[in-house]
């Protein structure tokens, strides 16, 4: 008991593992309770029991295990985990269940393998139950097919799979025990159930009497499809609904779709395959070629006995089928033939697709072979050509078929056309398509009138399939000129055929594709016919043409078949009967003259050959005048022509009869009926006129007039003959550029090419130029419709004239052909009657590879050649390779068949040598643009070898496989790649470099693919294993390629794919689908059929490109690529394009609705969730050579949210004209949708850059119009690009600038001149600095201009990473191959020169003695003195000073010896002298004395002696002083003055230190302008923002530049200090400053102060001291609420930051204080509310206790100190204004105020006064006297520190004024003379200070010491001013300083206004800027004031008369600090 007792007690998951049977019986049935009760499948509790359950399946006491099996059920049917069990527990139910004799136990391990099957583990069941049927134990085996049969019975054959199943069957059969026999034969009926005669062929080898056996059990099962009866988890909702259609009755509808695909399964694919090359006899290849026959039979049978197998495994085949081709093509032996042909039929059976690579080579020999009579060898030949066609297409051997069919052997054309009956049988409407269809027709058409019967028959047969296969609807256009017997003939033929199980008729199929449109309009909308009145006219009646192409191809080429009278009439055509050519015969003179004489006025025919000139022009004017009233059909052209040639004729001596004439018979072409005939009687005379000065045009006009009568391709070969025969150059080169304008005109549908190329060369022989020039013209033209191929007929030129064509090719590069104007509506039916044997002119150049003249070369692949190519020297392969190589060249395009090539060029793409690889890779290309569209018979046996090479391990011949295989497939299309097993059989190979490439071509190519073969599907089980490869490279290839297959495939598909994955592998690649998912792109959108496409010429280049794009709406309408052209949607888009102008579909309609709307929605914080995608990898990030589709759609996805639907779909549009219309509205929605134009501005870049790799110039022009106003927009609304947005867009924007037509380059340069404005000019500069690498020159020589051009504009600080790499890089191309280069590189550093002086060359480094040289000499001859360069650039670039005049104009620095002549030339030559006159009269000073004045002065400055101004300014009297207007700038930039201010706003925060000081200095006049100053409200913000920004990068990027200037730097900072001043004396402007900017102005101007590197400087003191008086300013000028919130709030955070020094945290302090001090006078305008809770906020981040642990007692003091003032001043109060702060209960800052107001009235306020005081730390005078030691030393530590004295000597200030008895002797005893005198001195001084400036109590160490406001000055050598650089110093501050010097000195001083005005701007260039006259003196004085310090006073004793009175103009040198007194007192009295 005791045992029992211990079990009992513990969990049931224990019990389950107890050693006791009792304990695992108890835990059991408690689980199995568990389990029933846990409702939630994905409970917690399920887990716990994961490891147990296949214990309790394998449980060894018999009784438990019963048991746990329930449970073991129960358990798998509710967890969710369960599936993670499948494979061990199913194991165990098989090894430890199946075997036991409880058939409950058996029961239930069937239902749990059942159970697993149902939760979708079905694959992992079947395979432990295969597993078992290994046991010995026959019980087992018994029990797994059992749980197979039920498992098939009950789910299908659709989840378990039966080709396992039937493998395994024939060895069930041949067991010794019959339980296992019967289950099989149970197992073997269930399948046939399910599959039907798909199981014969695998059971064909069983036992015969088993088969009987199955046989008489498998007739007994009902004929109905199975249904399964239970259902997956995921299937649960269909067997609801199954059910419910029973208990309705409907069981026949239900589970259709199950029961659909039930016979789909082909026995086949249940086959093994077998492997036979191994096992062919050694010697066949010898035997085969034996001379006896009797061996080659043997070898033959051999053969034979292989491939009766019925599946082969698939292998290299080529030379077996070469050996067999060889025997059916050559052996004498008949008997041989046929048995050659049968094993050719064995293996085309036992491959099927995979033989489709061979079928090409042998189809030709096969029918060939036909001629042979004998009924055996017929029958095995028609068996073998039956068999291979089902291995392959129709279209893809139609050419070899076609080329049979003009055989003269009968018997040969009979079985041809008898194969080709067969052929149709086995294709559908959709894949028999026109295209196809219609060279089968006319070749059948000539066999149906051959002499012999047979032939006839045939004939009538193969088209009464036809007629059967695809409908009348579709055939008839092809049997218009059947007479009706032959007709009849073909309709009763057409019902005898049977066709194909599973093929559908074509009517049945016609009426479904013309459902949506009736009659005609399907037709005509599918051909892309011409006149879109056909389409509105939906008449039954014989179609005129229906030429349908396929229909992402363009419409087709050649002329329709003659049209049916009435039918055509009847159709809606404006010139229905003129559609037919009219064909008139030649009349004789008197005829003529008779028939002219009846329509013309009686007095014109006899006076037409008057000897006087005036009868002969009236009789003209009369004979005009009846032709324009003739009617057409009584017009006798012929007649009237003729008359007209009658003598004089063309000879006419008068030009304007001649003139007269020729229009006369322009007239008649136009007007009637004129034949031939007609043109042929003037056309010789045309061409003789044509290059008449006077009548040239006249003739023109008329030949076009013909052109139009008697169609382009005629008239034109007629004209170039006539031409041509003559040898009139003027006429010769007229008539061509006749033809190129003509073309033009009427597409280029039905010319020869041919004949025009050979007239072309004639005219590029010619010796005079002008014929040379028409002919390269012309050529350009036809560049335009053929594409680049055109050139393959002119490289044997001469290279001079080569270069010539190709400039004219360049030009044309990228257009599109113009849609034809003429010729649109005649010459539909007559367009190529001469010559061309084809059908349907509409189809312009895309076809023009059809008229190419495409050599036949398979006699030129000898043997010898062949044997060469695979010689074992590879010196010899190689010249075999070149001969072939030489072969294709001479050829240029060629026929598909060349013999043994493929085999040869294959083996030497595994070459060892790799050089031969690449060559042949090389060839290959070669080969594909020479054979065209026809190279797609070879994808299979060449171009799956070319994808093996992907896997070589050298990059560079990767790279060469790659192009290879995208130059196939642009001419093959997609389909023919990703038909059969074969693409996935490479990607199987597990070759990271294979995988990486071939993932990465197919992510490219197929999101261009409508549709792809269903074979797609094979590669994803191979995609997934990349997708966890152990290469990087391949699993991100994988990754990018997965939505792509998605989008093909859908996304169930692909999931269910994943089934037989591991579970780990399941669930990462599931994620990865999901994510894929959300990726997929949309499948490119279906081409619409064109509703006529105009005249003719669908202006495709005849270059096909990637892929055939398929079409399964109609079946009019072919869904298999062209066999000639495999063309992509680009090619039908202008097709479609005519047809939306003309048609507009209902949903267009609807799309003008939609289009109201804005363009670009705003979705907030878009923008920056793309950059953090882009940041965090998430998608790729913009950067490619050039656009891959996965750019494309990645960033159609990202638009989709944030651009309208119908602008996307144009902006992505295949054709360029959308695009065009994109723009258009992109710029009218520029100025209305600002915010989502700056929104999606990183969108709108990309697709920019994408039309940067657009070949069409007019896409190109529009986007560079759009970008310039956009940049415009962009800088008026002051927005700075992201780095993201530049980086994505600038350097694709600068490979434009190389462009060879100089508008593009020039928009180019416009734009980024206008970016500059929105980007820093210093980061633009890497970008263009990369562009100067470009291997293209002009664009490395526009770069370089353009980096001189931001030189010159910005100075030195924009050569990014420093001048000195930056110019080494530049100098590097004076060295440059192309003179352009050469010059811009020079001109670049000369222009750096003439800013920067001889500083240059250090900079420059080592050049070349040679490069040295042309830079001096180019120095030199430059002659330009660098001051020249700013008035230079004024004048050269005006593009540049449009909008940025501000910066651009800027006075560039040079040596400073030069300044005073810079100034001087640079104001003689500015360009704008009215300005100058301004500034001149704001300065009417006499300062050119005060400058000579202070030469001589004896301290020491001779600085000052280098700033002459006197040039500058005039000696005028002093004026009161005046406010100016704003500078012209202002108005003439923007007549809007917001965005004026936002653009300079935007100008401070540059990186560009003159730009921002230009910047300031505009700004500051507008600030000192108090009617001006308004306008800055608003812009506070903004502007203090970009202050910041500046201060921020001054301390971090410009004091850390060792190249820079430090005088720059203080200038930059005096001008930034000046406007602040500016700024926050203006108070209304001042309040305006939001709480978080002035925070971050606080931290900028602390910072500042902090800052050690500014101290080392010169003028750094100066500069603190500004900053000191600003920070107080900033204290009291600003909204007090925010700003000392902003206080608090930086306190805070310096004393989190751990980096902050503590002198920082100090002197936040310290403005805290000096806020507590101004708290009495403010505290009504403060918020109390925010400011407590800041406080509170403060108090919660730093509890009392954490304070304490300060190193300082400051903050808490300084906090109290706050808190203190704030009761005081409000008293109780106080505790009503904690409203915003939660929980106030809990609040520590509650707690301490109503403490603090506790105290205060105990102590009626006594303490309160003095905590209010802001002194530097003051202390309560309850302090210890140790406290107050401390604090004194702390005092004087800071006097005797060099940074803080002046602050120590306030605070100590303070403190003797707080406690005046306080005793500082100890501390001054210990100390030197010197110190106590410093001391004492300070002191002193400070009360003068505060004496003199008692109106601004400074009681902190933040004292105002200097204003400063900002005017930058051209030099930087002025030490006069306040803080050096050129700052002009604010007088006020001055003129403090000034009052105490003189008090010191004994002067007294009189009142003064605050403050004078400053001054003007530096408007223009031409005028450098001075500070103002006032300052000017005042800043002479501070000077003095300090070397005064210096010298103890020596010099001002003497020199204390004050002296009044007016102005004088003196210019004595010998002035001294009288005369400054002396002026300082006037300017005083003027002032007042």
């Amino acid at each position: 008991m005791g045992d029992d007792s211990e079990w009992l007690k513990l969990p049931v998951d224990q019990k389950c593992e107890h050693k006791l049977w009792k304990a695992r019986l108890s835990g059991y049935e408690e689980a199995l309770k568990i389990f029933q009760k846990i409702k939630d499948e994905k409970s917690p509790e399920w887990s716990k029991y994961l490891g147990l359950i296949k214990k309790f399946v394998t449980d060894s006491n018999a009784v438990v295990q019963l048991k746990g099996l329930e449970a073991a059920l129960v358990y798998i049917e509710n967890a969710h985990v369960a599936g993670k069990t499948t494979g061990e527990v199913v194991s165990g139910v098989v090894s430890k269940v199946f075997n036991q004799p409880k058939a409950k136990a058996k029961e239930l391990g069937v239902e749990i393998c059942l159970m697993y099957i149902e939760i979708e583990k079905g694959e992992a069941v079947q395979e432990e139950l295969l597993k078992g049927l290994d046991n010995k134990n026959p019980k087992i085996i018994v029990a797994c097919i059992e749980t197979l049969r039920k498992a098939l019975s009950e789910f299908g054959s659709k989840i378990i799979l039966l080709k396992p199943i039937i493998k395994v069957l024939p060895k069930l059969f041949e067991s010794r025990e019959k339980a296992v026999r019967d289950e099989a034969k149970l197992i073997a009926v269930e399948i046939y159930r399910w599959i039907r005669d798909a199981l014969r062929p695998p059971l064909q080898n069983i036992n015969s009497v088993q088969l009987k056996e199955l046989e008489e059990e498998w007739v007994k099962l009902p004929t109905g499809a199975p249904r399964p009866t239970r259902f997956l988890r995921s299937q649960q909702e269909l067997e609801a609904k199954l059910e419910q259609q029973q208990s309705a009755g409907g069981d026949a509808e239900g589970g259709g779709d199950d029961g659909d695909e039930v016979p789909q399964i082909d026995a086949y694919e249940l086959l093994e395959a077998v492997e036979i090359l191994s096992k062919l006899p050694k010697d066949f290849y010898d035997k085969i070629e034996a001379k006896k026959w009797q061996e080659r039979k043997e070898a033959l049978e051999a053969v034979e006995i292989l491939v009766k197998n019925p599946k082969l495994e698939a292998g290299d085949y080529a030379d077996l089928v070469k050996a067999l081709k060889k025997v059916v093509g050559k052996d004498t032996n008949v008997m041989l033939v046929a048995l050659a042909a049968k094993c050719l039929t064995g293996l085309a059976v036992g491959l099927r697709k995979k033989f489709g690579q061979y079928a090409g080579h042998v189809v030709p020999t096969i029918l060939e072979k036909f001629k042979e009579k004998k009924p055996q060898v017929v029958q095995a030949l028609q068996e073998a050509i039956d068999a291979i066609f089902l291995t392959t297409t129709l279209q893809n051997i139609s050419e070899d078929v076609l080329a049979v069919m003009d055989n003269k052997n009968p018997t040969i054309k009979q079985q041809t056309s008898l194969f080709i009956a067969r052929s149709f049988r086995h294709c559908t409407a959709s894949t028999l398509p026109k295209s196809l269809l219609k060279p089968f027709c006319a070749a059948l058409l000539k066999h149906i009138n051959d002499s012999a019967l047979e032939v006839r028959d045939a004939a009538f047969e193969a088209l009464g399939t036809a007629l059967k296969v695809v409908g009348e609807k579709a055939v008839n256009p092809f049997l218009a000129d059947v007479d009706k017997l032959k007709l009849d003939k073909i309709r009763e033929c057409s019902e005898k055929v049977e066709l194909v199980p599973g093929k559908k008729a074509g009517p049945a199929a016609d009426k479904k594709a013309l459902k949506p449109v009736p009659g005609r309009t399907a037709a005509a909308g599918a051909a892309g016919e011409k006149d879109p009145k056909d389409t509105a006219a939906p008449k039954p009646g014989p179609l005129k043409k229906a030429p349908a192409s396929k229909a992402g191809g363009p419409p087709k080429k050649g002329k329709p078949a003659a049209p049916g009278g009435a039918g055509s009439s009847g159709a809606k055509n404006k010139k229905g009967l003129d559609t037919k050519e009219i064909v008139e015969p030649e009349l004789s003179l008197e005829v003529c003259e008779e028939q002219a004489s009846a329509v013309l006025p009686s007095t014109c025919v006899p006076l037409l050959d008057s000897s006087n000139w005036k009868e002969r022009l009236a009789c003209m004017e009369e004979f005009q005048k009846a032709v324009e009233l003739m009617d057409r059909t009584e017009m006798p052209c012929q007649a009237l022509v003729r008359v007209l040639a009658k003598k004089p004729g063309w000879k006419e001596t008068n030009f304007q009869v001649m003139q007269m004439k020729l229009h006369i018979v322009a007239l008649i072409a136009q007007k009637g009926n004129f034949s031939k005939t007609s043109a042929q009687i003037v056309l010789d005379g045309l061409v003789d006129k044509i290059g008449d000065v006077k009548c040239g045009n006249n003739a023109k006009e008329a030949m076009t007039a013909i052109a139009e009568a008697c169609v382009l391709p005629w008239t034109a070969e007629q004209v170039m003959s006539m031409a041509f025969s003559q040898k009139n150059p003027k006429n010769q080169s007229e008539t061509l550029n006749w033809l190129a304008n003509a073309i033009k005109e009427f597409g280029f549908s039905g010319l020869n090419v041919k004949a025009f190329i050979s007239n072309v060369k004639t005219a590029l022989a010619a010796t005079n130029p002008a014929v040379r020039t028409s002919a390269i013209t012309l050529l350009g033209v036809m560049y335009l419709y053929v594409g680049p191929s055109l050139r393959m007929f002119f490289e044997d030129e001469k290279p001079a004239l080569l270069s010539q064509i190709d400039a004219e090719f360049e030009k044309m590069q990228g257009q599109s052909p113009p849609a034809p104007t003429r010729g649109i509506t005649k010459h539909s039916a007559s367009a190529v009657d001469e010559g061309e044997d084809g059908d349907e002119p509409e189809e312009g150049g895309s076809d023009v590879v059809d008229f190419l003249p495409r050599a036949e070369i398979s006699d030129k692949i000898t043997s010898d050649l062949v044997s060469k190519i695979g010689d074992k020297n590879w010196k010899i392969r190689k010249e075999g390779l070149d001969e072939v190589a030489g072969i294709i060249n001479e050829a240029k395009f060629i026929q598909p068949n060349i013999g043994e090539l493929p085999t040869a060029l294959k083996g030497r793409l595994n070459d060892s040598n790799k050089i031969l690889v690449q060559q042949t890779l090389t060839i290959l290309q070669q080969l594909a643009v020479a054979m065209g569209p026809n190279i797609k018979q070879h994808v299979k046996n060449l171009g799956i070898p070319i994808i093996t090479v992907l896997g070589d391990s050298k990059s560079h011949v990767r790279a060469a496989a790659l192009a290879t295989v995208s130059a196939w497939a642009e001419q093959t299309g997609m389909k023919e790649w990703l038909e059969g097993e074969e693409l996935s059989e490479e990607l199987k190979k597990e070759n990271p470099f294979l995988r990486q490439e071939l993932l990465g071509w197919l992510a490219e190519k197929l999101p261009t693919l409508r549709s792809t073969p269903t074979d797609l599907i094979l590669c994803v089980p191979h995609l997934y294993s990349c997708l966890e490869d152990r290469n990087g490279d391949v699993r991100k290839k994988a990754q990018d390629a997965l939505p792509f297959f998605m989008m093909h495939l859908g996304y169930e598909k692909m999931a269910k794919a994943t089934g037989k994955l591991k579970p780990t592998s399941k669930d990462q690649v599931l994620a990865m689908l999901e994510k894929a998912k959300a990726n997929m792109p949309a499948k490119p959108a279906p081409v619409k059929p064109a509703s006529k496409a105009t005249g003719g010429s669908a202006p495709a280049k005849f270059q096909p490109s990637s892929a055939p794009v398929e079409d399964s709406v109609s079946t009019t309408v072919e869904s298999k690529p062209d066999s000639k052209k495999a063309k992509t949607l680009g090619v039908s888009s202008k097709a479609k394009n005519a047809q939306g102008k003309k048609v507009p579909s209902k949903t267009s309609v609807k799309e003008e609705d939609d289009k109201s709307g804005p363009i670009f929605i705003v979705v907030p914080n878009g923008k920056e969730q793309r950059m953090k995608d882009e940041k965090g990898l998430k998608v790729l990030k913009w950067n490619f050579t050039t656009p891959r589709d996965e750019y494309m759609e990645q960033l159609k996805m990202q638009m989709s949210n944030c651009v309208a639907k119908w602008l996307q779909d144009e902006m992505f549009h295949s054709d360029f004209q959308h695009h065009n219309k994109a723009l258009a509205v992109m710029v009218d929605h520029l100025e209305s949708e600002k915010e989502g134009v700056i929104g999606c501005l990183d969108l709108i870049l990309k697709w920019l850059t994408l039309r940067f790799f657009d070949t069409n110039t007019s896409v190109l022009m529009k986007a560079l119009e759009y970008l310039k106003l956009l940049f415009t927009l962009l800088s008026e609304e002051e927005y700075h690009l992201t780095e993201n947005e530049a980086s994505s867009f600038i350097p694709y924007l600068i490979l434009k600038v190389g462009e060879p037509k100089d508008v593009i380059r020039k928009d180019v340069r416009a734009i980024l001149n206008r970016m500059c404005l929105v980007y820093p000019a210093s980061k633009m500069f890497p970008f263009i600095m990369e562009g100067t690498k470009s291997k293209n020159s002009k664009q490395r020589a526009e770069c370089l201009e353009e980096l001189g051009c931001l030189v010159e504009s910005y100075g030195m600080n924009v050569c990014q990473p420093t001048p000195g790499k930056a110019l080494k890089e530049i100098a590097i191309h004076i060295g440059d191959r192309d003179n352009a280069v050469r010059n811009a590189a020079l001109n670049t550093i000369v222009t750096v020169y003439n800013v920067h002086g001889d500083q240059v060359f250090k900079l420059i480094g080592n050049l070349s003695e040679k490069d040295m040289s042309m830079l001096e000499e180019r120095i030199k001859r430059s002659a330009k003195r660098p001051s020249v360069a700013p008035v230079k650039q004024v004048d050269e670039k005006p593009q540049r000073t449009q909008n940025t005049s501000s910066n651009a104009n800027v006075l560039r620095k040079g040596p400073a010896e030069d300044m005073s002549s810079k100034l001087n030339q640079a104001r003689s030559m500015g360009g704008h002298p009215e300005a100058a006159q301004t500034v001149r009269r704001e300065f009417q000073l006499d300062l050119d004395e005060i400058e000579n004045d202070n030469g001589t002065v004896r301290c020491e400055m001779p600085e000052l002696v280098q700033h002459k101004l006197d040039d500058i300014f005039e000696p005028v009297l002093i004026p009161e002083p005046k406010i100016r207007a704003v500078s012209p700038h202002f108005d003439d930039m923007h007549s809007n003055t917001a965005s004026t201010i936002n653009f300079i706003i935007s100008q401070v925060a540059s990186g560009d230190i003159n730009t921002s000081i230009q910047a300031l200095t505009q700004i500051d006049e507008v600030l000192r302008q108090e009617d001006k100053a308004e306008a800055m409200s608003g812009h506070i913000d903004q502007f203090l923002i970009a202050t910041f920004m500046q201060l921020r990068l001054i301390y971090n990027t410009h004091m850390a530049d060792e190249k820079l200037e430090k005088d720059e730097i203080i200038k930059l900072y005096s001008c930034i200090i000046g406007n602040m001043i500016s700024l926050f004396q203006i108070e209304s402007l001042a309040r305006e400053a939001s709480t978080g900017v002035l925070k971050d102005l606080m931290h900028g101007l602390i910072t500042l102060m902090l800052d050690s590197r500014i101290e080392e400087l010169e003028e750094g003191q100066q500069v603190i001291r500004s900053v000191n008086l600003l920070v107080v300013k900033v204290l009291e000028k600003s909204d007090q609420t925010n700003v000392l919130s902003a206080l608090l709030v930086l306190l805070q955070d310096s004393l989190l930051a751990t980096a902050t020094s503590p002198r920082f945290s100090e002197l936040v302090m310290k403005c805290l204080w000096r806020m507590i001090r101004l708290l009495p006078d403010t505290i009504n305008s403060i918020n109390l509310d925010r400011i407590l809770l800041d406080i509170h906020i403060f108090m919660k981040v730093f509890p009392k206790e954490k304070l304490k642990q300060c190193k300082s007692e400051l903050p808490i003091r300084t906090l109290k100190t706050l808190l203190h003032t704030l009761c005081k001043l409000k008293g109780p109060k106080i505790l009503d204004h904690l409203t915003m702060i939660d929980n106030k209960n809990e609040s520590e800052l509650e707690a301490h105020l109503c403490r603090m107001m506790k105290h205060s009235m105990d102590q009626s306020g006594s303490k309160s006064e003095k905590e209010t005081e802001k002194g530097a730390s003051r202390i309560d005078e309850k302090s210890s006297k140790a406290k107050v030691n401390d604090f004194l030393a702390e005092i004087f530590k800071k006097i005797g520190s060099k940074e803080n004295t002046k602050e120590g000597l306030a605070e100590l200030y303070e403190y003797k004024k707080k406690y005046s008895d306080a005793d500082i002797e100890p501390f001054l005893k210990n100390s030197s003379q010197f110190f106590q005198n410093y001391v004492e001195r300070g002191l002193r001084m400070i009360e003068m200070e505060r004496e003199g400036k008692g109106h601004i109590p400074t009681s902190t160490g933040v004292s105002p010491q200097m204003e400063v406001t900002c005017i930058p000055t051209p030099t930087s050598t002025v030490p006069s001013l306040g803080n050096t650089n050129g700052e002009e110093v604010g007088p006020s501050v001055y003129l403090e300083r000034l009052k105490i010097l003189r008090q010191r000195c004994g002067l007294d001083n009189t009142k003064q206004d605050e403050r004078p005005p400053l001054t003007s701007l530096l408007s223009k260039p031409a005028v450098p800027t001075v500070v103002s006259s006032t300052d000017m003196l005042h800043s002479k004085l501070s000077q003095l004031r300090e070397s005064r310090e210096q010298h103890q006073h020596s010099d001002l004793e003497s020199n204390q008369t004050p002296s009044s009175g007016s102005v004088t103009t003196s210019s004595s040198s010998t002035a001294n600090i009288d005369d400054l007194k002396k002026r300082l007192e006037r300017i005083k009295s003027s002032r007042k």
